[in-house]
């Protein structure tokens, strides 16, 4: 990859990169701090990455850069022992985007990550699962999940509007 590709790489994919990264951990620092990260990481490779695949490179690190944060932040709570009925939403209101978010904060970080890759960046289950290091089987199933889960905290539609 060339000076020029790499600087085309930062005005591309920068925002999109810090768009992903600020949803997943909810710190607007802390994830100018991955970007920054991500991109210096890449820099150290810029002669072996090629631009053709720098979109995946970029955020295949940057969700490992994230996830090594979040390990070391705190200690990660076992989704499955979490009763859903304590946090789902049955008040009436009608602003969905921030229900949304509010669900989306309760999700572990890779049901949040896959679902925010798919649904919001449009990746496929083959690119997430090269960017989490997942098998496809198991990103289709952390979507099917936080979906699922995303559905109970919302309720029903009569809820929110």
């Amino acid at each position: 990859m060339t000076i020029e590709e790499y600087n085309s790489s930062v005005d591309s994919f920068s925002d999109g990169l810090y768009r992903f990264i600020l949803r997943n951990i909810k710190n607007e620092d802390k994830a100018k701090d991955i970007v920054q990260d991500t991109y210096e990481k890449l820099w150290l490779k810029v002669e072996s990455v090629s631009f053709l695949k720098v979109k995946s490179y970029l955020y295949t690190a940057a969700y490992h850069t994230m996830i090594d944060l979040i390990r070391r932040e705190k200690k990660q709570t076992d989704f499955e022992r979490i009763n859903q009925e304590d946090y789902s939403h049955s008040e009436q209101y009608n602003d969905l985007n921030e229900i949304l978010h509010k669900a989306l904060e309760k999700l572990p970080e890779i049901q949040r990550s896959v679902i925010l890759l798919r649904d919001y960046e449009g990746y496929s289950y083959n690119e997430i699962s090269e960017i989490t290091d997942l098998n496809e089987s198991q990103v289709k199933v952390y979507i099917y999940r936080g979906r699922l889960f995303l559905k109970k905290f919302i309720g029903s539609l009569e809820t929110v509007v």
